[in-house]
């Protein structure tokens, strides 16, 4: 029997142990009496989660299941949960990756790469420095996992240059550590921005689900409380992976010509490069200035206010806005754009039927009053402290993320942790907002996120040295969202942990009835 016909066999096992057990929860269990609703939503989301987890069909064919399932047991009308599925947050991602994938078309992501490098590059602790700064700025804005496959030909080329000099032994932990360097780096750096990782953006669309009278998550508002805990977590990784392997002996520095070859290499700066660098930061600087920002000592005024209706601009708005200018902005060759229709293909659909299941999944957790039922379970966390209660969920998404989808987890888990919020009566954003943090924070296993299993994948890791270094990230991680959540978080979201907010009674008041 061939690998494919085998996977194939066990596919088909896990498709028919997870229909058995959905079968057993809608006939065997009942919930809350009285209220089938509740049983069949949490049927619907364990077949989700454990196809979604063993892949046992295609994780975007998976999210179809709401579409189907949803109005066959009378759950949802079978309309309403088909608008779930596109929403500004999709066209957010969409024009974000099409300007990712713009910017590797014409090799701009290489060269910003190379270019960091070459300035920062040098020592052993200045390459590590330099490979870490590239890969987290890169992530914030296009794939955590375009961007560890762009990093890993560089990392070897470098450790190439080491090992012929300096010979394979001396560098081998050192190689280690770099690897693990890029792909620490990509998960940090993805946090800072709503489009750095796909659990931000299922936060955003969650969060507006539920709480459709809360005040607006704006782009700028992100940035402004994620990138510190971004440059913290980033030092603090920076600072134990360098310790942990670096060179044997001592180590010259490395030719500062190294990196400037290979930047040079690349040629002049091209006519695409320039104009998609332009809207490139012409993006960046759209989203972080579109609403108004609060921080605490000062407030700068958005440029959306501009506009007779702010409110109707959003961030997807900005972001198809400059993916339809890549379409437009010619390039040197003729009767040709920055980009073309061929560039859709590249779109990673799966990832955009991800996002809708998950969105369909919220809302039929709201509506069916599962969340609610599973929040009553857990009102004994009330009687914490704001930090030991938001330690504690963090904590359990930080171990859970480490073996599950980050998105899908963030998606199931973002409706239980706000009908907990609304049981023991606590602003929602103090608990969703570090939980959603800690899912990308995953550094153990391979298998925790794409960038893990990428450098895993090479061969010059063991899995030893991965949850070595990996679990003291993931506790370092874990305390200081805990921690930047209640000090800063509750500034820039304008939270008040003692206080249940209006715009949460609102849509508990609606839920309930």
């Amino acid at each position: 029997m061939s690998a494919l016909e085998t996977n194939t066999a066990i596919n088909m096992k896990l498709i028919i142990v997870g229909l058995l057990i959905f079968f057993s929860i809608i006939f065997f269990v009942e919930l809350q009496p009285g209220k089938p609703e509740v049983t069949y939503t949490a049927a619907i989301a364990f077949l989700m989660a454990f196809w979604w987890v063993t892949e046992a069909l295609p994780i975007g064919i998976t999210s179809f299941l709401p579409i189907i399932l949803f109005p066959v047991l009378g759950v949802l009308d079978g309309k309403d949960i088909s608008d779930a599925y596109i929403n500004y947050v999709i066209f957010l991602f969409i024009g974000g990756v099409i300007m990712a994938l713009a910017m590797e078309k014409w090799d701009l992501h290489k060269r910003i790469a190379l270019k960091i490098l070459s300035v920062v590059g040098g020592s052993p602790f200045r390459i590590m420095l330099g490979f870490m700064l590239a890969s987290s700025f890169l992530s914030m804005w296009m794939s955590n996992t375009a961007t560890a496959m762009m990093m890993l030909p560089i990392a070897f080329s470098v450790t190439s240059a080491l090992e012929d000099v300096y010979g394979e032994g001396k560098i081998s932990a050192f190689a280690a550590g770099l690897l693990l360097s890029i792909a620490h780096a990509c998960s940090i750096g993805g946090i800072a921005t709503l489009v750095g990782t796909p659990p931000n953006l299922s936060f955003l669309r969650i969060f507006e689900i539920i709480y459709p009278n809360a005040p607006e998550i704006s782009f700028g508002q992100w940035i402004t409380f994620a990138f510190p805990i971004t440059v913290m977590i980033f030092l603090f990784s920076l600072s134990l992976l360098y310790i942990s392997y670096k060179p044997k002996g001592k180590i010259e520095t490395l030719d500062a010509s190294f990196f400037k070859d290979k930047y040079k290499a690349l040629g002049v700066v091209s006519a695409e490069q320039k104009r998609v660098f332009v809207l490139f930061v012409s993006l960046a600087l759209l989203w972080v200035f579109r609403s108004d920002l609060n921080l605490g000592f000062i407030r700068i005024p958005g440029w959306s206010t501009w506009f007779k209706n702010p409110k109707f601009l959003n961030d997807g708005t900005v972001a198809i806005f400059i993916a339809m200018l890549l379409f437009i902005v010619p390039s040197t060759k003729k009767n040709e754009a920055l980009v073309s229709w061929k560039i859709m293909a590249k779109l990673p659909w799966h990832i955009v039927f991800l996002f809708g299941g998950g969105f369909a999944l919220a809302k039929g957790f709201i509506d069916s009053g599962l969340s609610m039922y599973v929040g009553g379970l857990l009102t004994s966390t009330g009687n914490m402290s704001a930090i030991n209660l938001v330690g504690t969920l963090t904590a359990l998404m930080s171990v859970l993320t480490e073996f599950t989808s980050n998105t899908a987890t963030t998606e199931m888990l973002l409706p239980i942790v706000s009908g907990l919020a609304t049981e023991i009566q606590v602003n929602p954003l103090l608990i969703m907002i570090p939980v959603t943090l800690a899912a990308s924070m995953a550094f153990m296993l391979p298998i925790a996120t794409p960038p893990n299993a990428i450098v895993f994948g090479t061969g010059k890791l063991k899995m030893i040295q991965m949850i070595k270094t990996g679990l003291i990230i993931d506790i370092f991680a874990t305390i200081v969202i805990v921690l930047m959540t209640l000090f800063w978080g509750t500034i820039i979201f304008d939270i008040d942990p003692n206080v249940f907010p209006e715009w949460a009674e609102q849509s508990a008041k609606v839920i309930t009835h």
